[in-house]
C-alpha cells in the first residue's frame, strides 16, 4: 500500500507533499519531474513495502516510454505474468501492471483481482492513464481546471498541492445524507475517479475522458442462482481462495480484525487454517456494548494470537485529529474505533484482513428485512405521527418506529425512503443540484427490473460502501501505515454474489442466510446465531457527556453550519428543545460537529 500524488502546471512544494504522503508509505519515497507536451508534470510516491521489499521495486517505476505510480495490491499478478512478453526485473505487482498495459492497453483492467489506484505516464501517446478498482476500495481524488490538473490519494494531500475552494452545494448534500455522492468532495472542480472506471488525460488538449470497465449492476441483472448446495460450495471456495490470495501476496506478516460478527470470524477461521497463530485484534469500549467476549470465542477455537483493545471514551485530545484525517466532513462515528484498533494493530504488523463488503453483497443489515416487509406494512405509515420518539438504539420499538418512518416515503419518494432507511439524519428540505442527481439515480434503480433486495444492495454498494465504509477504513488504517485487505471484495465475490437468489441472503427475519449456513461449519453457535452489530459506538454518551463541551463550543459559534441551518435551529438542537429522538439528535449534532471540525482544519491549511 502506498500514497500517490501528481500535478500538471501547478507550482508545488515537494517537501510538503512528501510529508503529507508519508503516513501512507513511510518505507520509501520517489519523485519525477518532467516537461511534457502539456507542461511541467510532477509525480510523487510514498511506499509501504509489502510485496518485493527490494529497492528495485521503488516508484515511480519506469519501462521504455512508461512511468507508473501505484497505490494498492494486485493479488493475482504473478499468475497474470504467465505468457507475457516482458523482461521482468522484480516480483512487484507494480511491474506487472506496466507489463499488462504494454501488452493489452486498457483491456487488462478486467483481468485484475485487487484494490488499486494508479497513474501511468505514457510518453508515446502523450497521456496519463489512470484507473480505480471495481468497488472503489482505493481512493483517487483529482482537481482539474483549464490546463491545471492535480491528483492524490487523500484530499489533505491535494490541498497541499493547490488551494481548493468550497462547493456549498456538495456540503449541503452531505449534511442531509451523511456522505458525499459518488465519493465526492466539498471542493469545486474536485472529484473522485468513479469506481470501476479508467480515465485518459490528453496532455496535448488537456481533455480528460472516463470509461467504465466494470458495472456491478450488470451482475445483479443476470439470472439468479437458486441451488443452495451450489451457492454454498461457491461461497466457501471463493472465500478460501480470496483469503489465501490476500495472505500469500505479502512478504510480511498478515493479521486480521476480529469482531463478534460472522464476516470477520469466518475470515479468521479460514485464515487460521492457512496461517497458524494468526494475530487478531478486537476492541471494547468502557461503559458500553462490548462484543469482545464473542471475538474471544473464535480466537480460542482457532488459537489465534489475540489482543483486545480497551478504548477509553476520553476523546477530547484525539477527536479533531481523527476527523480531520479525512480531508472532508465525515459523519460515520465508527471511524473512531476503527482508528484506535488500527493504531494498536500497527504495533504488531502492517497488513490486516477485514470483513468489509459482506453486508452489502450478502444482505447483512436488519433494514433489508424491513425493506422486504414494506409492501405488507406500508399501509400503517399514518400511525407514525402518533408514535413517541425512541430512546434506545437497539430495541424492537426503535426498529418498528424507523420502519414506520420509512413507510411514509415508500412508493412516493425513493431518495427520501433510501436516506430514511440508512443514515436518517436531517429531514430538512434542501435545494441541491447534487441531491437532484442522487434522487434521479435512486429513482432509476427503484424503477428498474431488479428484485427489491437487489435494488437496496446495489444502492448501498454505490453509496454507503463507496462513500462511507471504504473511506472510513482506508483513512483509519493508512493514518497508521497499515494496509487493510478485504476478501469479500475480491473480483470473484463481486461477480458471484449479485447472482445469488435473494432467498439465500434474507430468509424471513434472518440476514446473511447463506453465510450463516457456512458459519455453522466453522464457528461457535453464539457467533452464527448473533444479529448484525458492526462497530457499535456510544454516540449518545459522547454527545451528551464526553464531547459535550467540544460540540457546544463549536456550535454556539459556528463557522460554517449556519450556511445551512439558522443559528436558532442549531441552538435548539444543542439545547434539546425540539422533540427529536435521542439517537437521532445525537446523529444530527455529530454531523454538524464533524462539519465544523473539518472546516477548522480546512481554513488552517
Amino acid at each position: 500500500m502506498c500514497g500517490i500524488a501528481g500535478s500538471l502546471n501547478i507550482s508545488t512544494n515537494r517537501e510538503k507533499i512528501e510529508s503529507m504522503l508519508y503516513h501512507r508509505g513511510p518505507n520509501d519515497k520517489g519523485f519525477l519531474e518532467e516537461m511534457s507536451l502539456g507542461g511541467i508534470l510532477n509525480l510523487f510516491h510514498s511506499r509501504l513495502s509489502i510485496q518485493d521489499l527490494s529497492t528495485s521495486a521503488s516508484q515511480p517505476m519506469h519501462y521504455k516510454h512508461l512511468s507508473i505510480i501505484f497505490n494498492g495490491e494486485i493479488y493475482n499478478h504473478l499468475h497474470l505474468r504467465e505468457g507475457l512478453k516482458f523482461d521482468f526485473k522484480t516480483h512487484s505487482d507494480t511491474e506487472t501492471i506496466l507489463a499488462l498495459y504494454d501488452n493489452y492497453g486498457s483491456e487488462f483492467l478486467n483481468m485484475l483481482d485487487g484494490m488499486f489506484a494508479f497513474v501511468i505516464y505514457d510518453r508515446l501517446s502523450h497521456t496519463l492513464f489512470m484507473a480505480r478498482d471495481r468497488m472503489g476500495k482505493k481512493p483517487f481524488f483529482f482537481y482539474k481546471e483549464n490546463d491545471k490538473f492535480a491528483f492524490a490519494s487523500e484530499l489533505n494531500t491535494l490541498l497541499s498541492i493547490t488551494k481548493l475552494e468550497l462547493e456549498l452545494d456538495n456540503i449541503a448534500f452531505f449534511l442531509k445524507s451523511g456522505f458525499f455522492y459518488h465519493d465526492g468532495t466539498p471542493y469545486k472542480h474536485t472529484h473522485s475517479i468513479p469506481n470501476g472506471y479508467y480515465g485518459i488525460y490528453d496532455l496535448k488538449s488537456h481533455v480528460l475522458e472516463f470509461h467504465q470497465y466494470f458495472d456491478l449492476a450488470r451482475y445483479y441483472e443476470m439470472d439468479k442462482i437458486n441451488d443452495e448446495n451450489e451457492i454454498l460450495e461457491n461461497c466457501e471456495s471463493i472465500l478460501k481462495e480470496s483469503i489465501k490470495n490476500r495472505l500469500v501476496s505479502s512478504d510480511i506478516e498478515v493479521g486480521a480484525f476480529l469482531s463478534g460478527g460472522i464476516d470477520s470470524s469466518l475470515i479468521v477461521a479460514i485464515a487460521s487454517n492457512l496461517k497458524p497463530n494468526l494475530k487478531t485484534f478486537t476492541i471494547s469500549f468502557e461503559d458500553s456494548y462490548d462484543e469482545s467476549h464473542l471475538a474471544q470465542l473464535t480466537a480460542n477455537k482457532y488459537n489465534t494470537d489475540h489482543k483486545t483493545i480497551k478504548i477509553s471514551t476520553n476523546l477530547k485530545d484525539d477527536i479533531e485529529t481523527i476527523l480531520q484525517n479525512y480531508g472532508r466532513p465525515f459523519f460515520d462515528s465508527s471511524a473512531i474505533p476503527s482508528y484506535y484498533v488500527a493504531k494498536e494493530a500497527k504495533k504488531h504488523l502492517s497488513v490486516i484482513l477485514t470483513g468489509d463488503g459482506a453486508d452489502e453483497l450478502f444482505g447483512g443489515y436488519r433494514r433489508y428485512v424491513g425493506h422486504l416487509l414494506m409492501p405488507k406494512v406500508s399501509y400503517l405509515a399514518p400511525i407514525s405521527k402518533f408514535l413517541p420518539k425512541p430512546s434506545k438504539k437497539a430495541s424492537f420499538y426503535t426498529y418498528f418506529y424507523r420502519l414506520m418512518e420509512m413507510a411514509k416515503y415508500y412508493d412516493k419518494n425513493p431518495s427520501k425512503y433510501y436516506l430514511k432507511s440508512t443514515t436518517d439524519i436531517f429531514d430538512m428540505n434542501l435545494s441541491s443540484n447534487m441531491l437532484e442527481k442522487f434522487s434521479n439515480e435512486v429513482e432509476d434503480i427503484f424503477n428498474s427490473n431488479l428484485t427489491p433486495l437487489s435494488k437496496m444492495l446495489l444502492l448501498d454498494s454505490k453509496n454507503i460502501l463507496l462513500s462511507d465504509l471504504l473511506p472510513k477504513m482506508d483513512i483509519a488504517t493508512m493514518a497508521h501505515s497499515l494496509e487493510a485487505r478485504s476478501p469479500f471484495l475480491s473480483r470473484m465475490f463481486v461477480e458471484f454474489a449479485p447472482r445469488i437468489n435473494d432467498d439465500f441472503k434474507i430468509r424471513g427475519r434472518e440476514t446473511k442466510y447463506i453465510l450463516r449456513i457456512l458459519a455453522q461449519k466453522y464457528l461457535p453457535k453464539e457467533i452464527f446465531n448473533a444479529p448484525k452489530r458492526g462497530f457499535e459506538v456510544p454516540l449518545k454518551k459522547w454527545v451528551n457527556k464526553d464531547l459535550k463541551d467540544n460540540i457546544l463550543d463549536s456550535l454556539t459559534n459556528p463557522k460554517i453550519s449556519n450556511n445551512f441551518l439558522s443559528q436558532g435551529e442549531i441552538l435548539s438542537l444543542c439545547n434539546n428543545t425540539q422533540n427529536y429522538g435521542e439517537e437521532k439528535r445525537a446523529k444530527m449534532l455529530w454531523n454538524l460537529y464533524a462539519l465544523e471540525v473539518w472546516y477548522k482544519g480546512y481554513i488552517s491549511q
